[in-house]
């Protein structure tokens, strides 16, 4: 016989097997009571769940050519009336294993929801609606043949998720959920994979569990999680477990090209307007209830890269505790949108504070790091801390090497509605003033090692309301340094010789000193001198007067003195007037002492307090000028000069007299 005779023979009982199954089964298909189908269907779902269904529309069963069961309009009855259903689906679709239907035994083999709409309520105690539904799963889903649910496998198309929470006021929706579950009869694990819009962003994500039957009981079970969408990227790897609360353990990894946007998509409200872009973290997480604490940390935030450990609690309030230990850190990112002036001008800014972001969170940080570039400032090995609470946030500065010297202080701020109540306390010591003065304040003209104490506070809307209501105190001492700009020494001796040579240019060389005194006191945004000076090794500098903070203006008086070696008193001095910008102050030397320092011009200063002694007046003017005096109207009754003639120190017109050259100190 040979091979294909062998397998005509064969073919043959096959065909006929199979023609008789398919008759069976046709048969079968006429006899099998579809009612009956429907009551087997809805009873395995009713053990699996534990709830009962509604069936609102119509109920179609199929066998030929496929087997399945279409119910439509269908809701799973909850326990509690008061959370309404727990699931509705729009079609609910169940396939029937072919075998067991020429058994006469209707299984499921998977089931379909289309148009789901899962309803999920949290109540005070933290218990779920769903809570019924997962305990009957737990009891119901066993591994092999005593499982009491046959089918292993939902498919859910276009659903919706509804989420609310009684304690916390959480009220969230997930739409167009397109999901896989599956979990394979002959082992315990289970696996989702699927897709979601919440809050206008599609997230792909995938879910595995290790032994869903330990999970669904509480108990622990290995955990596999991924979610992918524009802003964020999270991942983790470990196991959970929720006998009484929630407990996970693993690895916790996520990535976000802008976490101020992550924030933002998350519900969060980030803390000022600057930096929060390129976001990185990989650490050990150990979640317990509502708490998740990390260890091992590895965080990257705008190029700033730290280790430590973090700590996040959502309990009443969101609490956050970090320390971090960098290498180098860069706050430039998030003081580039504080602007204390306006753009392009002289004035403060008038814009309003958005303080927001100091009422939604609690933190507790400390930063610690070998360098700090903070703007144009470059700090050495420093340790911050942060601290926000209730709406008021304190930054303090433990120690940080900064100019040569050391910087130790507090930047405290509270919330008040919308004003910030604003409190800073900073001592620098032994600092490089020229270094200091430059970064801080762009005035390249100080130089010397100094300390630098501040108490300020004020309160306001704005920069510029803060300007208006600062009070506290301000002092500087310094010593070997020098005030560069001007050389006071070579002024006052060039006076001291001509009086009314004017004040020249004087803006040149430098003021060396060997002590430099500040002493300030602020009140409403008035600073009041209470004592300012600079001694040099043959020059001293007195000042009194005011500054005002708001307008940004001197209105200062003072006093050079020429200090002879030999002698207690001043050889020579002179008072004079600073006013104006800051940027920008005039200095005006004080004319009446240079006149009466002038051998020819202190009579006519004299004879100008009375008016009958005009032939005194002009005896001055003709000796001044070297000329006669035109007669003068009687109406006049005074003198005047055709022209002016030089003197020992050279011309100087008489307007000189009584209108002083200023000068400007840059």
């Amino acid at each position: 016989m040979t091979l294909a005779q062998g397998m005509k023979r064969l073919a043959m009982p096959i065909a006929a097997l199979l023609s008789a199954a398919l008759i069976g089964l046709v048969v079968t298909s006429w006899l099998i009571d579809r009612s009956a189908v429907r009551l087997a269907v809805e009873h395995q779902l009713r053990v699996a769940t534990g709830l009962d269904l509604v069936v609102g529309g119509d109920v179609e069963v199929s066998l030929l050519p496929t087997s399945y069961v279409t119910l439509r309009k269908v809701g799973l009855k909850g326990a509690d009336a008061r959370t309404g259903e727990p699931l509705t689906v729009d079609e609910l679709t169940v396939n029937l294993r072919l075998l067991s239907l020429l058994a006469r035994r209707y299984d499921i083999a998977d089931v379909t929801l289309v148009n789901p709409r899962f309803n999920v309520m949290r109540d005070a105690d933290g218990r779920s609606n769903w809570t019924p539904i997962v305990e009957t799963l737990a009891r119901s889903i066993k591994p092999g043949v005593d499982s009491t649910v046959s089918f292993s496998e939902i498919r859910v198309v276009d659903g919706i998720l509804n989420y609310k929470s009684e304690k916390q006021g959480d009220v969230e929706t997930i739409s167009d959920i397109d999901l896989s579950l599956g979990w394979p009869s002959i082992s315990r694990s289970f696996a989702a994979t699927g897709q979601f819009d919440w809050r206008g962003e599609r997230v792909d994500g995938s879910l595995s569990i290790a032994d869903f039957i330990a999970a669904l009981s509480g108990d622990r079970s290995g955990l596999k999680f991924r979610a992918a969408s524009g802003p964020l990227k999270v991942a983790f790897d470990g196991t959970i477990a929720n006998r009484t609360s929630l407990l996970m353990e693993g690895t916790l990894s996520a990535d976000s090209p802008s976490l101020r946007n992550a924030m933002r998509w998350a519900g969060e409200t980030a803390p000022g307007a600057g930096g929060m872009g390129r976001f990185a973290l990989k650490a050990r997480a150990n979640v317990v209830g509502e708490s998740i604490a990390l260890t091992n940390v590895n965080v990257e935030l705008d190029g700033n890269a730290a280790e430590g450990v973090i700590t996040f609690t959502n309990r009443e309030r969101q609490t956050v505790q970090a320390t971090l230990a960098a290498e180098t850190l860069d706050f430039t990112p998030y003081i580039a949108t504080v602007r204390l002036l306006a753009s392009g001008a002289r004035d403060w800014n008038r814009q309003l504070f958005d303080l927001r972001g100091l009422s939604a969170t609690d933190l507790d940080m400390r930063l610690s790091a070998a360098k700090v570039i903070v703007g144009p400032s470059k700090l050495g090995r420093s340790a911050f801390g942060a601290n926000l609470r209730n709406g008021t946030l304190v930054l303090s500065v433990g120690e940080a090497q900064i100019y040569g010297g050391i910087l130790k202080g507090s930047l405290g701020v509270a919330r008040s509605d919308a004003v910030a109540d604003v409190k800073a306390q900073f001592q620098l010591t032994d600092v490089d003033l020229e270094a200091g003065a430059t970064e801080m304040f762009g005035f390249r003209k100080l130089s010397g090692r100094g300390n630098i104490n501040l108490a300020l506070d004020a309160s306001g809307a704005s920069p510029y309301a803060l300007a208006q209501t600062l009070d506290g105190t301000a002092t500087l001492t310094a010593h070997d340094g020098a005030v560069g700009g001007f050389n006071v020494e070579q002024l006052l001796k060039r006076l001291e010789r001509r009086p009314l040579s004017g004040a020249g240019n004087f803006r040149n060389g430098n003021t060396p000193f060997d002590k430099l005194n500040v002493a300030l006191r602020i009140n409403d945004g008035i600073a009041t001198a209470e004592d300012a000076r600079i001694e040099g090794p043959t020059a001293r500098l007195t000042l009194s007067g005011t500054a005002s903070v708001p307008a940004r203006e001197y209105d200062l008086k003072g006093v050079a003195s020429l200090i002879s070696a030999n002698a207690a008193d001043p050889a020579f001095q002179l008072p004079f007037v600073v006013q104006g910008p800051w940027d920008d102050p005039l200095v005006f030397p004080d004319s009446d002492s240079l006149i009466r320092r002038s051998p020819a011009s202190a009579p006519l200063l004299d004879s100008l307090k009375d008016r009958k002694t005009r032939d005194a007046v002009k005896s001055v003017i003709d000796r001044f000028t070297g000329n006669r005096a035109q007669p003068v109207a009687p109406a006049a009754q005074a003198p005047a000069a055709e022209t002016s003639a030089p003197s020992n120190d050279g011309p100087t017109p008489p307007a000189a007299l009584i209108s002083p050259v200023p000068g400007k100190l840059n």
